[in-house]
C-alpha cells in the first residue's frame, strides 16, 4: 500500500516537472533597434519563430496599422525570401516635411525561397519604418504565418490591458517620446536653425575684418602723410639755418 501510494505521489511530482519545464512558445514579435521615438523613423524586426516540429514556415504577412498609416516602408534584403510591399490610397491625405502624401503602406508580404524557418529556428525581418505617429504610444500589427503544411497561424489578437495575453497575440511597438516633443521634425529644424546661426556668425566676423583692415589701412596713410610732412619741414630748417 505505501509502496502504491510512493509511486503515486511521484508519477504527480514528476508530472508537475514536466508541465514547469515545457517551454514555452513564441510568439511573432516586433522589436526596434534602439528607439521608435514619436515623430521620427526607426528601424524594427519582425521577429518569426517555428512553432512546428513537422513543418517550416514558408510565408510571412505583417498587415499595418490603417489608424496611423506609414507613408515610408523599407524592407532590408533577407537571403531566401523575397519581400513584397503592398500599398493603398488613403481617404485623408498625409502631410509630411510639407509634402502631400496619398498613399501608404497596408502590408508587407515575405515568400520563401527555399527552406524557409525550419524547425527549431527563427528568422528576423527588418524593416525601415516612418515617420511614427506623434499621437500615439505603440503601433499595432497584425501577422499571418503560413506554414509549408497548409497550416495558418494569425497572430491577431491585441493585447487588453489588464487582461492576460491573448493565445496568438499581434506584434505591438512602443513607442517612446519624442526628442524634445518634436521628433524628426525638431532634429530638422535644429539642424537648420544652428547652419543659419553658423553662416551669420561667420558673416559678421567677415565684416569686422574688413572693417579693421580699412581702419588700419587709414590709419597708416595718416601716419604715413605725417611722416612726409615732418621729413619736409625738417629739411626746409636746414637749409634755412
Amino acid at each position: 500500500m505505501k509502496l502504491s501510494r510512493i509511486a503515486a505521489v511521484g508519477t504527480v511530482a514528476a508530472s508537475a516537472v514536466f508541465v514547469l519545464s515545457a517551454p514555452a512558445f513564441a510568439h511573432v514579435s516586433v522589436s526596434p533597434e534602439g528607439q521608435a521615438a514619436k515623430g521620427g523613423y526607426a528601424t524594427v524586426n519582425f521577429k518569426v519563430p517555428n512553432e512546428q516540429d513537422d513543418a517550416s514556415t514558408n510565408k510571412v504577412e505583417v498587415a499595418f496599422p490603417s489608424d496611423h498609416p506609414l507613408a515610408s516602408v523599407m524592407t532590408q534584403p533577407v537571403p531566401g525570401w523575397t519581400a513584397k510591399v503592398t500599398k493603398t490610397k488613403l481617404d485623408k491625405p498625409l502631410e509630411i516635411h510639407g509634402e502631400k502624401i496619398d498613399e501608404a503602406v497596408s502590408k508587407v508580404t515575405w515568400t520563401a525561397d527555399g527552406k524557409g524557418i525550419q524547425p527549431g529556428t527563427f528568422q528576423k525581418f527588418p524593416v525601415s519604418m516612418g515617420q511614427l505617429p506623434e499621437d500615439a504610444d505603440e503601433l499595432v500589427f497584425k501577422a499571418i504565418q503560413t506554414y509549408d503544411n497548409k497550416d495558418v497561424v494569425r497572430w491577431i489578437e491585441p493585447q487588453q490591458k489588464g487582461q492576460e495575453e491573448p493565445e496568438h497575440p499581434a506584434p505591438t511597438l512602443a513607442l517612446t517620446a519624442a526628442e524634445d516633443g518634436h521628433g524628426a521634425a525638431a532634429d530638422t529644424a535644429k539642424a537648420d536653425d544652428k547652419s543659419d546661426k553658423t553662416e551669420s556668425a561667420s558673416s559678421d566676423s567677415s565684416d569686422s575684418s574688413d572693417t579693421t583692415a580699412r581702419v588700419l589701412g587709414v590709419v597708416g596713410i595718416v601716419v604715413g602723410a605725417a611722416g612726409v610732412a615732418f621729413g619736409v619741414l625738417a629739411g626746409r630748417r636746414r637749409v634755412t639755418s
